[in-house]
């Protein structure tokens, strides 16, 4: 079980993460939307322990994760992957390689210099890329495949994790729409098969919709929604987007047509991929 107690993370004078309270009870798909600056990425890295909190309390299974420290905080990262919009791999350096990154935090410093990896791992690193889809891709630089494929081998990466919690931070923002559907399939089928809790920020309201089954809604650092896909409606998007959203529907889409520049473009984008 997660449970986010009276969560709050101020930078200087700007609170990002207000006061939020949750509890995911069992591993579930958790979408996470917002305007741009809502504080969905901090409060993410947050649950990671990538980024500090100012107090409050994350407790998983009765163990408080923003208490701890030096080795048992890395153990917890490993335990927490996340997946970032921007792939965050090492562009020179080969697919499996960069997939067997997901092991560093349980390998020496001396085997990590000479890039040393035992052969079972290297074998499950191929094992997971095949289940994405991937492995012919395994000894190409990871600088030569599309944004799709990159997004799939840090997907893949996490997995070698083998974490309890899945952390995506928009992982489809950057990508075009086939690509999009093929990660946000891939992320599902993971939270289906293996059990797993995936909390994924999210930049569209169908997406949300189709592949989630909870739904958070933050402005301005707070909670504001917290609910079922089907209770995501036309004017629960006003409260989390705000009253200067407008918001055209029919049977099968939710499109923001007026919003900050950026996220508009973005929600735009990734509703296209539905």
């Amino acid at each position: 079980m997660l449970a986010i107690e009276n969560l709050v993370k101020r930078f200087g004078a700007n609170t990002a993460v207000d006061n939020v309270t949750m509890t995911v009870p069992k591993p579930g798909f958790v979408g996470i939307i917002g305007r741009s600056g809502a504080g969905k990425s901090t409060f993410l890295r947050m649950i990671n322990r990538l980024t500090d909190a100012s107090s409050g309390r994350i407790v998983v299974d009765g163990r408080e994760v923003t208490a701890l420290r030096g080795r048992a905080k890395r153990a917890w990262q490993s335990e927490c992957a996340m997946i970032f919009q921007q792939f965050n791999l090492v562009p020179r350096m080969d697919v499996v390689s960069n997939v067997l990154h997901g092991t560093l935090n349980r390998r020496s410093t001396l085997a990590t210099m000479f890039n040393l990896y035992p052969e079972g791992d290297i074998h499950r690193a191929i094992e997971i890329l095949d289940r994405l889809g991937i492995a012919e891709h395994a000894p190409k630089r990871a600088e030569a495949l599309s944004g799709g494929q990159q997004q799939r081998v840090a997907i893949a990466r996490a997995l070698m994790q083998d974490p309890r919690i899945i952390l995506a931070d928009e992982p489809i923002a950057s990508l075009d729409p086939m690509n999009a559907q093929i990660v946000m399939d891939a992320l599902r089928r993971i939270h289906e098969e293996d059990g797993r809790m995936v909390i994924a920020n999210l930049h569209t309201l169908d997406t949300a919709r189709r592949y989630c089954d909870r739904v958070i809604g933050m402005r301005e650092g707070r909670v504001v929604f917290d609910g079922t896909p089907a209770q995501l409606t036309t004017g629960v998007a006003r409260d989390i987007y705000g009253a200067d959203a407008s918001f055209t529907e029919d049977s099968t889409s939710t499109a923001i047509e007026t919003l900050d520049r950026g996220t508009a473009r973005a929600l735009r984008e990734a509703e296209a991929a539905i």
